[in-house]
């Protein structure tokens, strides 16, 4: 009886060998989609990894709300009025770091050595874990946007135009993401890239209009002010939700985002074809 079993199995292998019959090839959505669940599946098994986008939304909010509102608005609920959406920008955007140093852990442990072997659309490992990070900074959102009405913050835009900020917050905040996974194409460490980042989010966090009016800065200052990304893209996310119009606030975020997409995406997949 095993001897027939074992030549059935035998005939059946050999039949599958046999079928020439190449299956479709998967498209670059399923492949980059297929990937994004990838790296939501790492929070399965590190759980850990949901305390930047849980309690560091939670902490920065209180902190600076009641550390500066009384000192800069005169009272909390004031200042939250004109806070909520900056540090809602500024949760997401010091998140988006830990993109490079999940991707420079992964290139250290040769994971994406497999991949690139793959007969798959070749940037479909890098948009997918870009895209699984997204769900992350989702839920950064929300975490301090429930903070923000918590402890007084009232929106004249309503759900909808929370909701078309903190679209507009993940459009940019996937953008962001490609400098960083370039940056963990060329630095040897996680804490190597987590250092860099964390050099070039300071100035654009913390010299911009997230806390203070630009208008009470220095004149050099406010120079940079107007010029920094973080800035439109905090004016344009302020003025929806607010139910006013952004104006040339959102175009100018929109077209930051694209060309660091063009910059750094083609940088990247550029270091990725070829590592060495």
């Amino acid at each position: 009886m095993s001897t027939e079993t074992s030549e059935a199995q035998a005939q059946r292998i050999t039949s599958a060998l046999a079928n020439t019959e190449r299956p479709e090839r998967p498209s670059a959505l399923s492949t980059s989609i297929t990937f994004g669940w990838r790296a939501l599946l790492k929070i399965k098994h590190v759980p850990e990894q949901l305390f930047d986008v849980t309690v560091f939304p939670v902490v920065m909010t209180l902190l600076f709300t009641y550390l500066f509102g009384g000192a800069i608005a005169g009272s909390v609920d004031n200042y939250i009025a004109y806070l909520a959406p900056g540090i809602l920008v500024q949760s997401v955007l010091m998140i988006t770091m830990y993109t490079g140093t999940t991707l420079r852990t992964d290139l250290d442990k040769g994971v994406f050595d497999r991949f690139r072997s793959l007969p798959i659309w070749r940037p479909s490992a890098l948009v997918g874990m870009l895209l699984g990070d997204a769900v992350r900074f989702t839920v950064a959102a929300i975490v301090t946007s429930v903070v923000c009405l918590l402890i007084g913050w009232r929106p004249a835009g309503g759900f909808a135009g929370v909701v078309l900020g903190v679209l507009l917050l993940l459009v940019f905040a996937f953008s962001l993401g490609w400098v960083w996974t370039f940056l963990s194409m060329l630095l040897r460490s996680p804490n190597a890239v987590m250092g860099v980042a964390m050099m070039v989010m300071m100035p654009l966090v913390f010299a911009s209009n997230i806390f203070v009016d630009p208008s009470t800065m220095p004149g050099w200052l406010q120079a940079w002010v107007n010029v920094n990304p973080v800035s439109h893209l905090v004016t344009a996310v302020r003025a929806l939700m607010d139910g006013m119009s952004p104006g040339a606030d959102l175009t100018l975020t929109l077209v930051w985002s694209v060309a660091l997409v063009a910059v750094f995406g083609s940088l990247t997949m550029w270091k990725y074809r070829d590592p060495q």
